[in-house]
């Protein structure tokens, strides 16, 4: 593809905006630009030059606004670009849930009958699987209705039985987040998904679940064969339903499963990082309060016992570059800011609660 001149670009520009200034640099144009209406032709301008290999960004100075264009610079290829590297991560990750699934039944079984472990395995397979799954769809139907190109989605395997069997799955971009409200967007239609099918599988994993008498839970715990697990309130309720809110309950391989996708959905919408809700607290509370609200987050995690999540997100974040989009001035539209409280909300649904908070 030709590259495209001055020119080309410049009558690109005024076909949206009205250019008052131009300014050429060694690898950059600048273009001064009229302030009206200026969100939605910014959209336009980003993504007609970017099918062109062109980026730019809006700048805010004290005389008006500027758009700065560059070429894109081509990233350097990582063993992540390879086609069958999510394929290959895809069936560990499958095979590490089966194994996981096989185990932890067995394990139910020998305390209460709740099926055979293989196709016990495989139910737990598709509920565990179907979570990730569903949230990473939910952001590929989002980056592809704003037109941001993005990898299929990499699953992350496991260690089975000793520990878990996956560490969830991510998606990369390959397009450009034009502004706040289109990086908001993406960002919180992974949990949304995924929290739909996981509140699916706690209903049904509650029901799968068995209760088992007082005699034989204390025998259990006394030889440390059960781990007590802190709830997130969904699925507590799922329990209610059941009427087995009051009785020992052994968490089935689905009602794990279920766990597992709270507890993922619950990391998720931490305003930290570059988690999703660290994505969507940076569209709307800016660069330095997005960075205090990830110390917070570190601070929530480490408090519920997640010290290793907690430094692992204080790390990466103090070596990440800021999640900018294009445009960062413009705004988080109204109603973005208040499902953002619904996002909170949610948040503290699937926390795994202690039973001092929750007795």
């Amino acid at each position: 593809m030709t590259e495209p001149s001055q020119d080309d670009v410049t009558q690109i520009v005024s076909s949206i905006f009205d250019i008052q200034e131009t300014v050429v640099f060694a690898e950059t144009l600048r273009y001064k630009i009229d302030s009206y209406d200026f969100k939605d032709k910014f959209v336009r301008l980003a993504q007609n030059l970017e099918l062109l290999g062109m980026v730019t960004r809006l700048e805010k100075s004290y005389d008006g606004l500027y758009l700065d264009i560059s070429r894109i610079a081509k990233p350097k290829k990582k063993w992540l670009s390879k086609s069958f590297v999510p394929r290959i991560l895809f069936v560990v990750t499958v095979i590490m849930v089966l194994v996981d699934g096989y185990y932890r039944t067995d394990f139910v079984n020998s305390l209460s009958f709740i099926g055979n472990p293989t196709e016990m395995s495989i139910l737990y397979a598709f509920s565990l699987i179907g979570i990730l799954g569903v949230h990473e769809s939910g952001h590929l139907i989002a980056a592809k209705k704003h037109k941001i190109r993005t990898t299929w989605p990499y699953f992350i395997p496991g260690v089975p039985v000793f520990g878990i069997p996956t560490f969830g799955a991510l998606i990369q971009s390959r397009g450009l987040t034009i502004n706040r409200d289109i990086l908001f967007d993406v960002a919180i239609a992974g949990p949304i998904a995924g929290l739909i099918i996981a509140i699916i599988v706690s209903m049904f994993g509650a029901l799968t679940s068995p209760v088992i008498d007082n005699m034989l839970a204390d025998e259990l715990n006394d030889g440390w064969q059960l781990m007590e697990m802190n709830m997130p309130i969904f699925m507590i309720v799922s329990l209610e339903i059941f009427d087995k809110g009051d009785g020992h309950v052994i968490m089935s391989p689905i009602f794990f499963a279920a766990w597992l996708g709270f507890l993922i959905t619950f990391l998720n919408l931490l305003p930290a990082w570059q988690l999703d809700g660290g994505h969507m607290a940076r569209t709307l509370l800016g660069k330095k309060w997005h960075k205090i609200a990830t110390y917070a987050s570190t601070g929530l995690l480490a408090a519920l016992g997640y010290w290793f999540m907690a430094l692992f997100i204080l790390f990466l974040s103090s070596r990440s570059r800021d999640m900018k989009p294009l445009d960062d001035i413009s705004p988080l539209s109204k109603n973005r800011k208040k499902l953002f409280v619904v996002i909170v909300i949610l948040g503290f649904l699937c926390a795994p609660l202690p039973s001092w908070i929750l007795p």
